[in-house]
């Protein structure tokens, strides 16, 4: 990563207000053109910015800036950071280990059958795999497909299960709603089922005839048994 000026038109308001740098150094040593630097000493630009001295931030020395002053000739070089940022790298698919990368199939499998909600995006964060890969598997044209066993990442130590969760969690909001709809086949109200024929099952019985029919039947038994 190319080492680059902090905040150059700050340092250029400091450069005009508190050295005796020309427009021509000011300027080039901010990557400013020297017009600008001009109306940044008349006070035509950079209103309201506070300036910033390039010797606090080390991108400057003083012995530098008192070699210029005395040469106009003389070009201002940014010195090398004592701290070194290192440069951010895009996040891309996940890294799996070469002892894993064998297993990244039987974990597509998994995750293909176990969960289809998944969208090819999501297998390939899980994974760090190719989509051309997830249709082989998806189509059963992979070329090892008939040796692929069903493995879970988490098992494998491809993902962690918070990583799933999450992914499963976000595919859940994509899934269409299911209606809660009554039932066509069911049981049938026992008022539907009731025989309207038989005119007995409409009639309430009491506890009389209920007792006098346990006393026929009673008759009856002693009756046979007698």
């Amino acid at each position: 990563m190319a080492n680059q000026l902090l905040m150059p038109k700050a340092t250029a308001v400091w450069l005009v207000d508190n050295t005796a740098l020309t427009f021509d150094q000011i300027g080039a040593f901010c990557g400013l053109h020297t017009l600008e630097v001009k109306s940044i000493a008349d006070g035509d630009s950079a209103q309201g910015i506070k300036g910033l001295d390039p010797v606090q931030t080390g991108q400057l020395s003083r012995d530098q800036i008192k070699e210029a002053e005395a040469d106009p000739s003389v070009k201002l070089k940014l010195l090398d950071p004592k701290v070194k940022v290192p440069e951010l790298k895009k996040k891309g698919p996940r890294y799996t280990p070469v002892s894993r990368r064998q297993d990244r199939p039987s974990a597509i499998l998994w995750l293909v059958r176990n969960h289809p909600e998944l969208k090819d995006a999501q297998i390939i964060r899980l994974v760090g795999t190719t989509k051309t890969t997830i249709a082989a598997i998806r189509d059963r044209t992979h070329w090892n497909i008939s040796n692929l066993q069903p493995l879970d990442p988490v098992t494998l130590g491809i993902c962690s299960q918070i990583d799933l969760d999450f992914e499963l969690a976000k595919a859940e909001k994509y899934l269409p709603k299911v209606e809660n709809r009554p039932a066509e086949d069911g049981l049938l109200p026992a008022s539907e089922t009731q025989d309207a024929t038989d005119p007995s099952a409409s009639e309430t019985m009491d506890a009389d005839s209920v007792f006098k029919n346990f006393e026929s039947l009673g008759n009856s038994v002693s009756s046979k048994n007698g």
